[in-house]
């Protein structure tokens, strides 16, 4: 494990300065793992430059973190993360208000555990007044830059409900909507308060072939809400058109869409696309590295196709981390557990995953052959830079939030793997792995 040293205070600096010096660690940067210390302040909650901070503002760090040659990453970040820990962003609970605030700080305090320091807590189709009364919760929730919140909220991801009924995956057909007068039905859905600016809705999935999609989609870019392309039967024309019109990102590749064709890819042809500066760009995707939802060679595929587009997502469901069994779903069917698959018992469909991101980079690494910064990226660099916020997350450039996880990489019989070892948010360790004592 990590080691901690305390710096007993001085003249040049001290104890009480807030400032910890990680040492002896490989830091994520790019597609490389560098060896070089890192400094932190657990005051501003930043990323600090250690060269200044020592030799110009002479203080000396309060602490020194030696991680014993241990990898150093940017905090993890899941943009599609429909519930955990029992609860369901979908789903207004019996206490009403009270009870989904209280399930959203559970879910934020045990995530963070999981090397997930920022997310986007997932909104599936739904009836309009679910979204009314849940969007209040699920907006940006760092503004405190309280690390005793654990992992925090850069907005909300609406996946639905104007999304393609013969390509609903599981969500409940009698909820989809069209928005045909563009953003009048949106916000008749969402709430106007919440489509004005700033939205709590940071990401929000649609069908680009619905009746005023595109429409919609313009309306949503110039509310600073990203719009994804999904849940779709868009042929690749109609796939250009959404990205034309503004979609930046492909919700969960190659699910709930058409297969595809080597007469017409759909949506997968957007990542063979050339990038135009008068038209469309490269969209970034989805891709849930599972082992359930998609082979390991269609997700080799996409990432030799676009690699700075992969984003790697959970999609996972409030069943995560709970026992295996049968449980009640949103929409009245029922979901059966078993390990990390999850399906509707009234027809086998897959329901959604159960997997820590983590354990997907791990995955990826090894499906793939991509090295852990590479995979790494996927959870922090890309994701940050699909939502705009590349200069505060997902990087351990000076000035961004303190937000990090150490990992260690090691070798098993299935190939690499990361555990998360300790996590770092706004500058305090909020998490530390247990060692088993030996007798």
């Amino acid at each position: 494990m990590p080691s901690v040293v305390s710096i007993p205070s001085t003249k040049m600096g001290a104890h009480g300065s807030g400032v910890t010096k990680f040492t002896n660690c490989l830091l994520v940067k790019g597609n490389d793992l560098v060896k070089e210390d890192l400094w932190i302040s657990s005051v501003s909650g930043k990323i600090l430059n250690g060269q200044e901070i020592l030799y110009g503002q002479r203080i000396a760090p309060g602490r020194i973190v030696d991680l014993g040659g241990r990898v150093l990453s940017p905090g993890l970040i899941d943009v599609q993360l429909n519930g955990a820990y029992g609860f369901d962003f979908s789903v207004i609970p019996e206490d009403g208000v009270v009870g989904y605030g209280k399930g959203v700080l559970r879910v934020n305090k045990n995530l963070v555990s999981t090397g997930v320091t920022s997310y986007l807590p997932t909104l599936t189709s739904q009836r309009p007044e679910v979204y009314q009364q849940a969007l209040s919760f699920l907006g940006p929730s760092g503004t405190h830059r309280d690390p005793t919140y654990g992992s925090e909220s850069l907005g909300a991801h609406c996946e639905g409900p104007f999304i393609s009924p013969s390509k609903n995956g599981i969500h409940n057909t009698s909820v989809l909507r069209t928005s045909p007068n563009g953003l009048s039905d949106l916000s008749l859905c969402y709430g106007a308060t919440n489509l004005s600016y700033p939205s709590p809705i940071k990401l929000l999935t649609l069908a680009p072939e619905l009746p005023g999609a595109l429409q919609s989609i313009s309306a949503l870019t110039s509310l600073g809400i990203t719009v994804s392309i999904g849940h779709s039967e868009a042929s690749y024309e109609e796939a250009i058109l959404g990205i034309n019109a503004g979609a930046k990102m492909i919700t969960h590749l190659f699910n709930a869409m058409k297969p595809l064709h080597h007469r017409n890819p759909g949506i997968f042809g957007l990542l063979g696309t050339t990038p135009s500066p008068t038209s469309h760009s490269k969209p970034y995707f989805g891709i849930i590295a599972d082992g359930i939802h998609l082979h390991p060679t269609s997700i080799k595929i996409a990432w030799n196709a676009h690699p700075d587009g992969l984003i790697l997502v959970t999609d996972a469901m409030r069943l995560a981390g709970m026992p295996d069994g049968t449980y009640d779903w949103t929409n009245g069917s029922r979901i059966v557990k078993k390990g990390a698959l999850l399906t509707l018992e009234e027809n086998g469909k897959i329901a959604g995953s159960s997997i820590e991101l983590v354990e997907c980079v791990t995955n990826f690494m090894n499906w793939t052959g991509a090295s852990v910064p590479e995979a790494l990226k996927a959870v922090t660099e890309t994701p940050a830079r699909m939502l705009g916020v590349e200069n505060v997350k997902g990087t351990l450039k000076e000035g961004a939030d303190a937000d990090l996880v150490v990992l260690d990489s090691i070798e098993d019989e299935c190939g690499k793997k990361l555990v998360v070892e300790q996590v770092w948010k706004f500058g305090e360790c909020v998490f530390e792995k247990e060692v088993a004592v030996k007798n």
